[in-house]
């Protein structure tokens, strides 16, 4: 399975982890979080990849998030609530994403990408 990148473009973090991506010369498949938004089954798969809590594919610093006052839901959501929240509009989701045949990495840190992708 080739890994996909779930990104936003214009999101700097988001170039940052291409350019690593792209000088690794590793062969992804590229995904616009918003044009093609994860579906909630998606994220439920991905969630239990991860070994970040559910709560961590919220993007916490987004516009979204704060005008849906999501900060005080999360606490008490479900896996499957935050899932379906999270499918509801792509900006609500931590980027970038990093999809692997076994493991799911939310958000970029480089160390952790290499490891991940085996060139550590």
């Amino acid at each position: 399975m080739k890994p996909i990148f779930l990104h936003y473009p214009k999101c700097s973090t988001c170039q940052k982890a291409k350019k690593f991506l792209d000088a690794q010369g590793v062969d992804y498949t590229a995904r616009h979080i918003v044009e093609d938004n994860p579906s909630a089954q998606e994220l439920l798969g991905w969630m239990g990849h991860c070994d970040k809590a559910p709560k961590a594919f919220f993007n916490t610093s987004g516009m979204v998030y704060r005008e849906l006052g999501l900060k005080d839901k999360v606490k008490t959501m479900s896996k499957e609530e935050m899932a379906e929240a999270l499918a509801s509009n792509g900006m609500l989701v931590k980027r970038p994403l990093l999809i692997l045949k076994d493991k799911v990495l939310v958000g970029f840190k480089e160390a952790e990408w290499a490891e991940a992708l085996g060139i550590a």
